[in-house]
């Protein structure tokens, strides 16, 4: 977030609302459930191991703090030094896999990822993480099944963002009607949630639903602290849908007053409407 608004809204494609997605997807990586392996083969050493995994948990925090300013390269650094403490640790293999992936270093990052489930297969965080990964690189199949495993834990206390990614992936491939229905269940459990409003508005309005899709960015348009160009834009799209020219009028004129620089208002200004 800046200056109180939610950034990362692209109403006019579905795929360019990934990046809020992702930011909500990678909130808490340090917060993974399960615990990594402890070796009980050798006795009276507990206190070195808890010195131990305190290190490492060190390590680890310091490097979820780097990794959320952007500093990837030290929180790197402070993830291998996590896990030379604790080869095993779960969160640092996901936090690991997180920051090569925004490298850009994708085969060290799957790498990261499958370590992590070898070593803590019901980690909830990793299997939502690693789905996301495999959306974003057009692996529809493999990240459905990431998913699926994850809401199918019982344990599992967020499945309204995994609902949400979940329908962004699915909107990305094509398969709007699906991604409706995953978007409305994450939408049931979290109706406070812009994210899942927009990506819900997108897609009844790419399904040619145009007044349901209007009820749902209307919702982010009413709070002043939400809306903003993409989100004004997708309603200004509607809008003309819907042959509401005052209505399109109205929302171009926030759009200039607003966001004048933004590229949803060039886009009202050339009549983009169906770019």
């Amino acid at each position: 977030m800046s200056g109180g608004r939610l950034q990362g809204f692209a109403a006019a494609r579905i795929a360019l609302l990934a990046g809020l997605a992702l930011a909500m997807t990678l909130a808490s990586p340090v917060t993974a459930h399960a615990q990594p392996r402890q070796d009980t083969s050798r006795g009276g050493n507990n206190a070195g191991d808890d010195e131990t995994q305190r290190r490492a948990r060190t390590r680890l925090e310091l490097a979820s703090a780097y990794y959320a300013e952007g500093r990837l390269d030290t929180a790197l650094e402070e993830i291998k030094r996590a896990l030379a403490s604790s080869p095993d640790l779960p969160q640092a293999l996901n936090l690991r896999a997180l920051i090569y992936s925004a490298l850009g270093d994708d085969p060290q990052a799957e790498e990261s990822f499958k370590r992590a489930l070898g070593v803590a297969s019901a980690d909830g965080d990793v299997l939502h993480n690693y789905g996301w990964f495999l959306c974003q690189r057009n692996r529809h199949a493999e990240a459905d099944v990431m998913f699926q495993r994850t809401l199918a834990l019982q344990q599992y206390r967020t499945p309204r963002r995994t609902l949400l990614v979940q329908g962004i992936c699915e909107a990305r491939s094509g398969r709007l009607e699906l991604a409706e229905q995953t978007l409305k269940r994450a939408y049931e459990i979290d109706a406070a949630n812009p994210a899942t409003a927009m990506n819900l508005s997108d897609v009844l309005y790419r399904r040619g639903e145009h007044e349901r899709a209007r009820f749902y960015v209307r919702r982010v348009n009413n709070n002043a602290e939400l809306r903003n160009a993409e989100s004004l834009w997708l309603a200004a799209r509607i809008e003309n849908r819907l042959g509401n020219a005052q209505g399109v009028r109205d929302l171009g004129n926030q759009l200039r007053s607003s966001y004048p620089q933004s590229r949803e208002a060039s886009a009202f200004e050339r009549g983009g409407f169906d770019e």
